[in-house]
């Protein structure tokens, strides 16, 4: 991914308000950011509980994408589908993001079960060890699930249009 701006990020939400855009938090070390390890920029909005947000790279740039998510988390082990990575208790959510126009005004959302971290370009490269400690066993490099990250956010940002 390439490096963004605050500009960038808060002009690029496409599923809520500029007033919303205008109040989230945005992380401060962007200048301290990896950026070639990173599929998507993403983060939890420590002021706001159950928020976080997607920066997503597209061909015709990045796009921003709110999140909601319960806090309480669950009791036992799952798999993010966008990493595949299987955490223990609380660290998986269900992420829901309104859709994009007419259907998200009248309440439509999609979802799916994310690191709740939204970290999951850096365990997919091993740079992230979750708290489990292992991954399941599979034959992939780390720029294969890398490649297997960026297709599944995709797949993941295809379905606020529909």
């Amino acid at each position: 991914m390439d490096s963004v701006t605050e500009q960038d990020i808060r002009a690029s939400f496409v599923n809520c308000s500029k007033g919303d855009t205008k109040r989230m938090t945005i992380p401060r070390d962007l200048d301290e950011k990896r950026w070639e390890e990173l599929d998507f920029l993403g983060w939890t909005d420590s002021s706001y509980a159950g928020r976080g947000y997607l920066v997503v790279p597209r061909p015709a740039g990045v796009i921003g994408i709110a999140l909601r998510y319960e806090t309480t988390g669950s009791d036992r082990a799952q798999m993010c589908t966008i990493c595949t990575t299987t955490h223990s208790r609380g660290n998986v959510s269900l992420m829901t993001a309104k859709k994009v126009g007419e259907s998200g005004r009248r309440g439509n959302t999609v979802g799916t079960y994310m690191c709740t971290d939204l970290a999951c370009s850096l365990y997919a490269r091993g740079k992230k060890t979750p708290a489990l400690g292992n991954r399941y066993r599979e034959n992939l490099t780390p720029e294969e699930r890398a490649e297997r990250v960026r297709e599944n956010i995709e797949l993941f940002v295809r379905r606020l249009y529909v």
